[in-house]
């Protein structure tokens, strides 16, 4: 009876403001800023960055530890130093840095205790292999002031983390049927350590910003462009092979026979790139496809049409490669064809195996009609994330401010 509100997790438990600990790739980013902008802190965020040094030999070394690959690049520099060679400044996008700050674990984890008194605890959430040691580090300096989320699987040390947060096919290396297909000595460096335990949230897809706020606004932008096209609109996003997901040219010439076979059913047809696209993939749909006149592909400058796709498109026709893109065209309800699934291996193949059973995906096999319109449950899973860390912060005593 009249405690002062600040005690027992009042004014100094509720969180004001996010960090988001980044890697420099635009995927796992998002995730982290979707996250926070579920939670409605995307005008209260900061973005630090985990530079990672590229090129040359890093590029052949990438399975290294990132502070290792600091290490390697200082002692290179070092070397040519000695031998007097000019040592030539790269740009900062080609290097991997930009002026977003350094993510430095002692900085934000002072900064955090210092502010929590006037300010209240700190939400940190980082996606990603490199950001792993930055976010635990933060974890084990400031406990008290700061509430951790760690976006996909960090194999081990769950506990590092407030919450982690990441897709069920992360833990398809722990099925007997996975176990099988890889060397018992490698086991330990891919596979979790331990089964998903009350640290972790599952999800089907990857986290994004497509909710249905950003998709009204994009609709509202992209009203003059495209709303008056001839319907349906047909969109079609172009990854680029992955590691879990090789293809080429052979898949870019399948691509382009299916599209013409379901060309008559299309009022329109819009093809994107990612920035992973290979160009001999792009050349072979921009030189079958370009001259015809229902197609528009997207050259790569701005303003990108992507989110004005996700809320026009009536359809959509995307590469298997791309997690991020599969999961923002399912959470829209709206038909979604995959091609190159037989492509993927491994989790990516787990992962197409859980769409397809929840039936939010087809393979596109070029006999479709596009007019003709099948519904699903649309993924959530960025909401249904946001709304399991509310119910961590409250054991806690916690809240995001409203």
């Amino acid at each position: 009876m009249g405690r002062p509100e600040i005690f027992g997790g009042g004014f100094y438990g509720v969180i004001r403001r996010a960090i988001v600990i980044g890697n420099g790739f635009a995927g796992s980013e998002n995730q982290s800023i979707g996250l926070v902008r579920a939670l409605g802190l995307s005008n209260h965020q900061s973005l630090y960055r985990v530079t990672r040094p590229r090129g040359g030999i890093h590029e052949r070394l990438h399975w290294l530890p990132v502070s290792l690959h600091k290490k390697l690049d200082y002692v290179m520099k070092q070397f040519q130093t000695v031998r007097g060679e000019k040592l030539i400044p790269l740009s900062a996008e080609k290097c991997g840095l930009s002026d977003i700050l350094e993510a430095d674990a002692k900085h934000i984890s002072k900064m955090a205790h210092e502010a929590f008194e006037k300010d209240g605890p700190l939400l940190v959430v980082a996606s990603g292999r490199d950001t792993i040691s930055v976010a635990s580090y933060i974890k084990q300096l400031a406990p008290e002031n700061v509430f951790v989320v760690q976006i996909q699987h960090p194999r081990s040390g769950l506990n590092r983390f407030d919450l982690v947060i990441t897709p069920r096919h992360d833990y398809y290396p722990l099925t007997p049927h996975a176990r099988k297909q890889i060397p018992w000595f490698l086991q330990r460096w891919i596979t979790p350590r331990e089964p998903p335990d009350r640290h972790v949230v599952l999800t089907v897809g990857a986290l994004h910003q497509a909710d249905s706020a950003a998709l009204r606004s994009a609709a509202s932008a992209w009203h003059d462009k495209l709303a008056s096209l001839p319907r349906p609109l047909l969109v079609v996003n172009i990854g680029g092979p992955a590691s879990r997901c090789r293809y080429g040219a052979d898949l870019a010439k399948q691509l382009t026979v299916l599209l013409q076979n379901v060309l008559w059913s299309c009022g329109s047809l819009r093809i994107s790139f990612s920035r992973r696209t290979p160009e001999k993939v792009s050349k072979i749909l921009v030189r079958e496809l370009g001259n015809h006149p229902k197609v528009y592909i997207w050259n790569g400058e701005e303003p990108n049409p992507h989110m004005g796709h996700l809320s026009w498109a009536d359809a959509f026709v995307i590469t298997a490669d791309s997690v991020s893109m599969l999961s923002e065209a399912c959470s829209t309800g709206k038909p979604v064809y995959v091609i190159g699934a037989e492509h993927s291996k491994w989790k990516f193949a787990d992962f197409h195996k859980s769409l397809l059973e929840r039936g939010v995906v087809r393979p596109f096999t070029g006999k479709e009609n596009i007019s003709e319109s099948w519904s699903y449950s649309p993924l959530n899973d960025t909401a249904e994330a946001a709304s399991r860390v509310h119910d961590a912060l409250a054991e806690r005593g916690w809240k995001v401010q409203s």
